[in-house]
Protein backbone atom coordinates (compact mmCIF):
# COMPACT_ATOMS: atom_id res chain seq x y z
CA UNK A 1 0.00 0.00 0.00
CA UNK A 2 1.37 3.41 -0.94
CA UNK A 3 2.03 5.93 1.81
CA UNK A 4 -0.45 8.81 1.71
CA UNK A 5 0.70 12.33 1.07
CA UNK A 6 -0.52 14.09 4.21
CA UNK A 7 -0.75 17.44 2.46
CA UNK A 8 -3.13 15.88 -0.04
CA UNK A 9 -5.06 14.23 2.82
CA UNK A 10 -5.44 17.61 4.46
CA UNK A 11 -6.69 19.15 1.21
CA UNK A 12 -9.16 16.30 0.72
CA UNK A 13 -10.49 16.62 4.27
CA UNK A 14 -10.93 20.33 3.68
CA UNK A 15 -12.98 19.55 0.59
CA UNK A 16 -15.05 17.03 2.53
CA UNK A 17 -15.72 19.62 5.24
CA UNK A 18 -17.10 21.89 2.55
CA UNK A 19 -19.23 19.10 1.11
CA UNK A 20 -20.65 18.16 4.52
CA UNK A 21 -21.53 21.79 5.10
CA UNK A 22 -23.20 21.95 1.69
CA UNK A 23 -25.12 18.73 2.31
CA UNK A 24 -26.41 19.95 5.66
CA UNK A 25 -27.21 23.36 4.22
CA UNK A 26 -29.35 21.73 1.53
CA UNK A 27 -31.89 20.73 4.18
CA UNK A 28 -31.88 24.28 5.54
CA UNK A 29 -32.47 25.73 2.07
CA UNK A 30 -35.44 23.42 1.58
CA UNK A 31 -36.75 24.45 4.99
CA UNK A 32 -36.34 28.16 4.29
CA UNK A 33 -38.02 27.75 0.92
CA UNK A 34 -41.03 25.83 2.23
CA UNK A 35 -41.53 28.06 5.27
CA UNK A 36 -41.36 31.20 3.17
CA UNK A 37 -38.39 32.64 5.07
CA UNK A 38 -36.50 33.70 1.95
CA UNK A 39 -39.59 35.35 0.51
CA UNK A 40 -40.14 37.19 3.80
CA UNK A 41 -36.59 38.56 3.48
CA UNK A 42 -36.89 39.21 -0.24
CA UNK A 43 -37.27 42.98 0.17
CA UNK A 44 -33.64 43.17 1.38
CA UNK A 45 -34.49 44.98 4.62
CA UNK A 46 -32.14 43.95 7.48
CA UNK A 47 -33.95 42.12 10.28
CA UNK A 48 -33.21 40.66 13.68
CA UNK A 49 -34.40 37.13 14.39
CA UNK A 50 -37.18 38.63 16.54
CA UNK A 51 -38.36 40.88 13.71
CA UNK A 52 -38.29 38.00 11.26
CA UNK A 53 -40.24 35.86 13.73
CA UNK A 54 -42.91 38.55 13.93
CA UNK A 55 -42.99 38.83 10.15
CA UNK A 56 -43.27 35.09 9.50
CA UNK A 57 -45.03 33.77 12.60
CA UNK A 58 -42.15 31.34 13.16
CA UNK A 59 -40.18 30.65 16.33
CA UNK A 60 -37.43 33.21 17.04
CA UNK A 61 -34.92 30.77 18.50
CA UNK A 62 -35.08 28.44 15.53
CA UNK A 63 -34.84 31.37 13.14
CA UNK A 64 -31.71 32.68 14.90
CA UNK A 65 -29.96 29.34 14.42
CA UNK A 66 -31.15 29.02 10.82
CA UNK A 67 -30.03 32.56 9.99
CA UNK A 68 -26.62 31.94 11.54
CA UNK A 69 -26.10 28.82 9.44
CA UNK A 70 -27.23 30.66 6.32
CA UNK A 71 -24.84 33.51 7.02
CA UNK A 72 -21.97 31.06 7.53
CA UNK A 73 -22.79 29.53 4.15
CA UNK A 74 -22.98 32.86 2.35
CA UNK A 75 -26.67 32.57 1.52
CA UNK A 76 -27.66 35.41 3.87
CA UNK A 77 -25.68 38.56 4.76
CA UNK A 78 -24.97 39.51 8.38
CA UNK A 79 -24.22 42.98 9.74
CA UNK A 80 -22.22 42.35 12.92
CA UNK A 81 -22.54 45.94 14.14
CA UNK A 82 -26.33 46.12 13.73
CA UNK A 83 -26.76 42.41 14.49
CA UNK A 84 -29.18 42.07 11.61
CA UNK A 85 -29.54 39.67 8.71
CA UNK A 86 -30.55 40.46 5.13
CA UNK A 87 -30.73 39.11 1.60
CA UNK A 88 -28.68 40.85 -1.06
CA UNK A 89 -30.37 41.42 -4.44
CA UNK A 90 -28.36 38.51 -5.83
CA UNK A 91 -29.33 36.17 -2.99
CA UNK A 92 -32.97 37.18 -3.37
CA UNK A 93 -32.86 36.44 -7.09
CA UNK A 94 -31.60 32.90 -6.45
CA UNK A 95 -33.58 32.04 -3.31
CA UNK A 96 -36.65 34.27 -2.93
CA UNK A 97 -37.90 35.08 -6.42
CA UNK A 98 -39.33 31.91 -7.94
CA UNK A 99 -39.97 33.49 -11.32
CA UNK A 100 -36.40 34.68 -11.79
CA UNK A 101 -34.04 33.03 -14.30
CA UNK A 102 -31.54 32.46 -11.48
CA UNK A 103 -33.97 30.83 -9.02
CA UNK A 104 -32.29 27.76 -7.56
CA UNK A 105 -34.11 26.84 -4.36
CA UNK A 106 -36.35 24.37 -6.19
CA UNK A 107 -33.33 22.20 -7.02
CA UNK A 108 -33.11 21.22 -3.38
CA UNK A 109 -36.43 19.38 -3.58
CA UNK A 110 -34.56 17.03 -5.91
CA UNK A 111 -31.73 16.75 -3.38
CA UNK A 112 -34.25 15.81 -0.71
CA UNK A 113 -35.76 13.10 -2.91
CA UNK A 114 -32.30 11.61 -3.48
CA UNK A 115 -31.85 11.10 0.25
CA UNK A 116 -35.39 9.79 0.75
CA UNK A 117 -34.99 7.24 -2.05
CA UNK A 118 -31.39 6.23 -1.35
CA UNK A 119 -32.44 2.81 -0.06
CA UNK A 120 -34.15 1.98 -3.35
CA UNK A 121 -31.03 2.91 -5.30
CA UNK A 122 -28.86 0.84 -2.95
CA UNK A 123 -31.04 -2.16 -3.82
CA UNK A 124 -30.69 -1.35 -7.53
CA UNK A 125 -26.89 -1.30 -7.22
CA UNK A 126 -26.98 -4.80 -5.75
CA UNK A 127 -29.47 -6.30 -8.20
CA UNK A 128 -29.03 -4.27 -11.39
CA UNK A 129 -32.76 -3.57 -11.37
CA UNK A 130 -34.26 -0.18 -12.16
CA UNK A 131 -36.24 2.31 -10.11
CA UNK A 132 -39.09 3.85 -12.08
CA UNK A 133 -39.76 7.57 -12.06
CA UNK A 134 -43.12 6.90 -10.41
CA UNK A 135 -41.39 5.03 -7.59
CA UNK A 136 -39.60 8.12 -6.30
CA UNK A 137 -40.78 10.47 -3.56
CA UNK A 138 -43.21 13.16 -4.68
CA UNK A 139 -40.75 15.96 -3.93
CA UNK A 140 -38.77 14.81 -7.00
CA UNK A 141 -41.64 15.66 -9.35
CA UNK A 142 -42.14 19.09 -7.83
CA UNK A 143 -38.41 19.74 -7.64
CA UNK A 144 -37.79 18.76 -11.25
CA UNK A 145 -40.34 21.30 -12.46
CA UNK A 146 -38.99 24.03 -10.20
CA UNK A 147 -35.37 23.29 -11.15
CA UNK A 148 -35.88 23.32 -14.92
CA UNK A 149 -38.58 26.01 -15.15
CA UNK A 150 -36.22 29.01 -14.70
CA UNK A 151 -34.11 27.80 -17.64
CA UNK A 152 -37.19 27.32 -19.76
CA UNK A 153 -38.48 30.77 -18.77
CA UNK A 154 -35.18 32.35 -19.74
CA UNK A 155 -34.52 30.48 -22.99
CA UNK A 156 -37.35 28.50 -24.53
CA UNK A 157 -39.34 31.22 -26.28
CA UNK A 158 -36.65 33.81 -26.92
CA UNK A 159 -33.69 31.57 -27.77
CA UNK A 160 -34.35 27.88 -28.29
CA UNK A 161 -37.39 27.98 -30.57
CA UNK A 162 -35.94 30.78 -32.75
CA UNK A 163 -32.84 28.61 -33.23
CA UNK A 164 -34.96 26.01 -35.06
CA UNK A 165 -35.44 26.50 -38.81
CA UNK A 166 -38.87 28.04 -39.49
CA UNK A 167 -40.47 26.69 -36.31
CA UNK A 168 -41.29 30.02 -34.70
CA UNK A 169 -43.16 31.14 -37.82
CA UNK A 170 -45.18 27.92 -37.91
CA UNK A 171 -46.11 28.30 -34.26
CA UNK A 172 -47.18 31.90 -34.79
CA UNK A 173 -49.38 30.89 -37.72
CA UNK A 174 -50.90 27.92 -35.90
CA UNK A 175 -49.29 24.50 -35.44
CA UNK A 176 -49.90 21.16 -33.78
CA UNK A 177 -47.30 20.40 -31.09
CA UNK A 178 -46.64 17.36 -28.91
CA UNK A 179 -44.63 17.89 -25.73
CA UNK A 180 -43.55 14.36 -24.75
CA UNK A 181 -42.46 13.69 -21.18
CA UNK A 182 -44.09 16.96 -20.18
CA UNK A 183 -44.13 16.35 -16.41
CA UNK A 184 -46.04 19.14 -14.69
CA UNK A 185 -46.37 20.97 -18.00
CA UNK A 186 -44.04 23.92 -17.43
CA UNK A 187 -42.66 23.82 -20.98
CA UNK A 188 -46.05 23.12 -22.56
CA UNK A 189 -47.68 26.05 -20.79
CA UNK A 190 -44.88 28.44 -21.73
CA UNK A 191 -45.30 27.57 -25.41
CA UNK A 192 -49.08 27.84 -25.23
CA UNK A 193 -48.80 31.31 -23.68
CA UNK A 194 -46.40 32.48 -26.38
CA UNK A 195 -48.22 31.00 -29.37
CA UNK A 196 -52.00 31.31 -28.90
CA UNK A 197 -52.85 30.18 -32.44
CA UNK A 198 -51.22 26.76 -31.94
CA UNK A 199 -52.58 23.75 -30.08
CA UNK A 200 -50.40 21.75 -27.71
CA UNK A 201 -50.59 18.17 -26.49
CA UNK A 202 -48.70 17.23 -23.35
CA UNK A 203 -47.94 13.57 -22.76
CA UNK A 204 -46.43 11.83 -19.75
CA UNK A 205 -46.73 8.27 -18.47
CA UNK A 206 -47.03 9.54 -14.86
CA UNK A 207 -50.71 10.20 -14.09
CA UNK A 208 -50.05 12.40 -11.05
CA UNK A 209 -47.90 14.70 -13.19
CA UNK A 210 -50.62 14.93 -15.84
CA UNK A 211 -53.16 15.83 -13.15
CA UNK A 212 -50.92 18.62 -11.88
CA UNK A 213 -50.24 19.84 -15.44
CA UNK A 214 -53.98 20.21 -16.07
CA UNK A 215 -54.34 22.27 -12.90
CA UNK A 216 -51.37 24.44 -13.87
CA UNK A 217 -52.82 25.06 -17.35
CA UNK A 218 -56.08 26.27 -15.79
CA UNK A 219 -54.17 28.53 -13.41
CA UNK A 220 -52.23 29.97 -16.36
CA UNK A 221 -55.38 30.52 -18.42
CA UNK A 222 -54.32 28.29 -21.34
CA UNK A 223 -56.32 25.11 -20.69
CA UNK A 224 -58.33 25.76 -23.86
CA UNK A 225 -55.29 25.23 -26.08
CA UNK A 226 -53.54 22.38 -24.27
CA UNK A 227 -54.61 18.75 -24.10
CA UNK A 228 -52.80 16.82 -21.38
CA UNK A 229 -53.03 13.05 -21.59
CA UNK A 230 -51.36 10.07 -19.92
CA UNK A 231 -49.24 8.32 -22.56
CA UNK A 232 -45.75 6.89 -22.89
CA UNK A 233 -43.12 8.09 -25.36
CA UNK A 234 -43.60 5.07 -27.61
CA UNK A 235 -47.41 5.15 -27.82
CA UNK A 236 -48.65 8.74 -27.57
CA UNK A 237 -51.39 9.44 -30.17
CA UNK A 238 -50.40 10.44 -33.70
CA UNK A 239 -51.69 13.79 -34.91
CA UNK A 240 -49.55 14.97 -37.84
CA UNK A 241 -47.53 17.18 -35.53
CA UNK A 242 -45.55 20.11 -36.86
CA UNK A 243 -43.28 19.93 -33.82
CA UNK A 244 -42.53 17.28 -31.21
CA UNK A 245 -40.54 18.36 -28.18
CA UNK A 246 -38.73 16.43 -25.46
CA UNK A 247 -37.27 18.47 -22.61
CA UNK A 248 -34.63 16.80 -20.45
CA UNK A 249 -36.26 13.38 -20.68
CA UNK A 250 -34.88 11.42 -23.66
CA UNK A 251 -31.99 10.07 -21.59
CA UNK A 252 -34.46 8.80 -18.95
CA UNK A 253 -36.22 6.53 -21.44
CA UNK A 254 -35.55 2.83 -21.61
CA UNK A 255 -35.81 2.78 -25.40
CA UNK A 256 -34.98 6.26 -26.71
CA UNK A 257 -34.50 4.90 -30.24
CA UNK A 258 -37.96 3.36 -30.16
CA UNK A 259 -39.36 6.64 -28.83
CA UNK A 260 -37.67 8.49 -31.68
CA UNK A 261 -39.13 6.11 -34.26
CA UNK A 262 -42.59 6.75 -32.83
CA UNK A 263 -41.97 10.50 -33.04
CA UNK A 264 -41.12 10.09 -36.72
CA UNK A 265 -44.37 8.18 -37.32
CA UNK A 266 -46.57 10.77 -35.61
CA UNK A 267 -45.34 13.98 -37.25
CA UNK A 268 -45.76 15.60 -40.64
CA UNK A 269 -43.13 14.75 -43.30
CA UNK A 270 -41.56 18.18 -42.75
CA UNK A 271 -42.02 18.09 -38.97
CA UNK A 272 -39.29 18.94 -36.47
CA UNK A 273 -38.20 16.97 -33.42
CA UNK A 274 -36.76 19.31 -30.79
CA UNK A 275 -34.64 17.53 -28.17
CA UNK A 276 -33.34 19.41 -25.13
CA UNK A 277 -30.85 17.49 -23.00
CA UNK A 278 -28.47 18.30 -20.13
CA UNK A 279 -25.25 19.88 -21.34
CA UNK A 280 -22.41 17.38 -21.68
CA UNK A 281 -19.26 16.90 -23.69
CA UNK A 282 -18.68 13.54 -25.36
CA UNK A 283 -15.78 12.41 -23.16
CA UNK A 284 -15.84 11.88 -19.41
CA UNK A 285 -12.69 13.91 -18.77
CA UNK A 286 -14.36 16.96 -20.30
CA UNK A 287 -17.32 16.71 -17.92
CA UNK A 288 -15.33 16.66 -14.69
CA UNK A 289 -16.56 20.07 -13.55
CA UNK A 290 -19.26 21.45 -11.21
CA UNK A 291 -22.10 21.09 -13.75
CA UNK A 292 -21.01 17.58 -14.67
CA UNK A 293 -20.82 16.70 -10.99
CA UNK A 294 -24.46 17.63 -10.51
CA UNK A 295 -25.64 15.79 -13.58
CA UNK A 296 -23.64 12.61 -12.97
CA UNK A 297 -24.94 12.47 -9.39
CA UNK A 298 -28.55 12.99 -10.51
CA UNK A 299 -28.02 10.42 -13.25
CA UNK A 300 -26.79 7.85 -10.72
CA UNK A 301 -29.75 8.33 -8.40
CA UNK A 302 -32.59 9.14 -10.83
CA UNK A 303 -31.97 8.94 -14.58
CA UNK A 304 -30.07 5.67 -15.00
CA UNK A 305 -32.40 3.77 -12.61
CA UNK A 306 -35.42 5.15 -14.49
CA UNK A 307 -34.11 3.85 -17.81
CA UNK A 308 -33.14 0.47 -16.29
CA UNK A 309 -36.74 0.09 -15.08
CA UNK A 310 -38.08 0.15 -18.65
CA UNK A 311 -37.88 -2.04 -21.73
CA UNK A 312 -34.44 -2.15 -23.41
CA UNK A 313 -32.93 -0.09 -20.54
CA UNK A 314 -30.38 1.68 -22.72
CA UNK A 315 -29.44 3.98 -19.82
CA UNK A 316 -27.98 6.89 -21.76
CA UNK A 317 -27.49 8.82 -18.54
CA UNK A 318 -27.74 12.56 -18.00
CA UNK A 319 -24.27 13.13 -19.48
CA UNK A 320 -24.77 11.29 -22.77
CA UNK A 321 -23.14 14.00 -24.89
CA UNK A 322 -23.83 15.02 -28.47
CA UNK A 323 -22.24 12.00 -30.15
CA UNK A 324 -24.45 9.43 -28.40
CA UNK A 325 -27.58 11.57 -28.64
CA UNK A 326 -27.02 12.18 -32.32
CA UNK A 327 -26.65 8.44 -32.94
CA UNK A 328 -29.97 7.76 -31.17
CA UNK A 329 -31.80 10.31 -33.32
CA UNK A 330 -30.21 9.04 -36.52
CA UNK A 331 -31.00 5.42 -35.67
CA UNK A 332 -34.60 6.49 -35.10
CA UNK A 333 -34.77 7.62 -38.74
CA UNK A 334 -33.85 11.29 -38.63
CA UNK A 335 -31.38 12.03 -41.40
CA UNK A 336 -30.61 15.60 -40.39
CA UNK A 337 -29.56 16.33 -36.82
CA UNK A 338 -27.89 19.53 -35.70
CA UNK A 339 -27.05 21.25 -32.46
CA UNK A 340 -29.27 24.30 -32.76
CA UNK A 341 -28.04 26.12 -29.64
CA UNK A 342 -26.85 25.55 -26.09
CA UNK A 343 -26.58 27.00 -22.59
CA UNK A 344 -24.23 26.08 -19.73
CA UNK A 345 -26.92 23.60 -18.62
CA UNK A 346 -28.53 22.43 -21.88
CA UNK A 347 -27.92 21.14 -25.40
CA UNK A 348 -30.71 21.85 -27.91
CA UNK A 349 -31.03 19.67 -31.01
CA UNK A 350 -33.13 19.94 -34.15
CA UNK A 351 -33.89 16.65 -35.92
CA UNK A 352 -35.70 16.33 -39.25
CA UNK A 353 -36.20 13.60 -41.82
Amino acid sequence: MREPDMAKVEALVGKLVGDVGAALSAALITLGDRLGIYKAMGDGEPVTPAQLAEKTGLNERYLREWLSAQAAGGYVDYDAEAKRFSLSPEQALALAQEGSPAFFAGAFDIVQSVWLDEGKIEHAFKTGEGVGWHEHSTCLFKGTERFFRPGYNANLIDSWIPALEGVRERLEQGAEVADVGCGHGASTILMAQAFPKSHFYGFDYHQASIDRAREAAKEAGVADRITFEKAAAKDFPAHDYDLVTMFDCLHDMGDPVGAGKHVRETMKPDGVWMVVEPFANDDLEDNLNPVGRIYYAASTMICTPASRAQEVGLALGAQAGERRLRSVMQEAGFGHVRRATETPFNLVFEATA
